[in-house]
């Protein structure tokens, strides 16, 4: 073999790796994508959550009792990172999320102080920002409003308290307030 076929055969190796390393990347991309379009689903998490875009502020969030679950949406690192759960509405207006045994949920863990994320609800996409509530006045409040909720929109995996169902240990909220 002369050294011009041996530098060519270099040529084409790193050519065939750089292609086929490319190809993977494009096709990760795409997958992700398509995932994202379809979770998340039921207790798989998703990427991104996609929809009609609402850019304006939300100062009553009551119209999310009216949804059944929400999706929220954070980045988990450099990643985006979304889930299906509660949300439900004071009747003030006011935002919350609901998480049972939060302690032990990886998307909990990532939610700093005023988070910035986006909220899907019936295909719409709202930019939020995410705040843990720790007192208990406020939790209460927050509590109430998921058992009002729930006696209309839960069900098997999700069932209605009895409307005087103290809060329950290991529960925590957030509160949600648009960022539009």
């Amino acid at each position: 073999m002369t050294e011009e076929q041996v530098i060519e055969n270099k040529s084409n190796v790193k050519l065939i790796l750089g292609g086929s390393a490319a190809c993977v990347l494009v096709a990760g991309v795409i997958g992700f994508l398509i995932y994202s379009s379809i979770c998340p689903c039921d207790r798989t998490p998703g990427g991104f959550l996609f929809g009609d875009s609402s850019d304006g502020q939300v100062n009553d969030w009551s119209f999310a009792n009216d949804v059944e679950l929400c999706q929220l949406q954070i980045y988990a690192g450099i990643r985006p990172h979304s889930i299906n759960l509660n949300c439900m509405a004071t009747p003030e207006g006011e935002m919350y999320l609901s998480c049972s045994v939060c302690d032990m949920k990886y998307w909990a863990a990532k939610v700093g102080e005023n988070e910035r994320g986006v909220m899907r609800l019936d295909g719409v996409v709202y930019p939020v920002y995410l705040n843990r509530i720790t007192e208990p006045t406020e939790m209460d409040r927050a509590w109430q409003a998921r058992v009002t909720k729930l006696q209309i929109h839960g069900g098997p995996g999700n069932p209605a308290p009895p409307s005087n169902a103290p809060r329950a240990d290991r529960w925590w909220t957030f509160q949600v307030t648009s960022r539009g």
